[in-house]
């Protein structure tokens, strides 16, 4: 239908030698699908590169564009799909498929150590890549895990529309947990 359009699997965003990996749930429609770059051109990314650029994570202006200039500053921003899913949800089969993908990024960040779930389904997604169960360490809203070798998982609600109108989650409520997070991985290993 928009032949214009990315339309096609998204790549991260930022450097493999980030401390700190964002992992979403998947390009939304008319965001990622049509730029390229996970969260730009929707309403999610006003508030996760809002937040970013005040925390020295990125650095210029969020303009909604990928040639906006904005860069990533010790942190890389993916999904845990590549694919904009049917009805903007993704099925087990997708999750499932595409889990290998953000294994292999993972593993490709010799720096790592710290990373922000936003929502359940990208915290399930980071627990499968390290082997463990998502009934062993349930998603909540601010809490932070330690994972293998002292890195850290943090998980926050997603950043979408329907959660900050809904004041499920309010821009301090998000800031409040990417600034823990930071302070913890600045600090060193757990």
């Amino acid at each position: 239908a928009h032949s214009d359009w990315f339309n096609a699997p998204v790549p991260s965003f930022g450097g493999l030698d980030a401390r700190f990996l964002i992992v979403g749930l998947a390009p939304g429609v008319r965001g990622a699908n049509r730029t390229g770059r996970p969260f730009t051109g929707d309403f999610a990314g006003e508030l996760l590169y809002r937040t970013l650029l005040h925390f020295g994570l990125a650095h210029g202006q969020y303009l909604a564009a990928p040639n906006d200039g904005l860069t990533l500053a010790d942190c890389r921003v993916t999904n845990a799909v590549r694919c904009v899913p049917p009805a903007n949800l993704p099925t087990p089969a997708e999750m499932s498929a595409c889990n290998g993908f953000l294994a292999a990024e993972i593993a490709a960040m010799p720096q790592l150590r710290g990373i922000l779930a936003l929502g359940g389904t990208a915290h399930n997604a980071v627990l499968r890549v390290h082997g463990l169960r998502p009934a062993r360490l349930p998603f909540r809203h601010g809490a932070i895990h330690i994972l293998a070798e002292g890195r850290l998982l943090a998980d926050s609600y997603h950043v979408s529309r329907l959660n900050t109108n809904t004041g499920r989650l309010t821009e301090a409520m998000f800031r409040a947990v990417v600034q823990e997070v930071m302070k913890r991985v600045a600090a060193g290993p757990s």
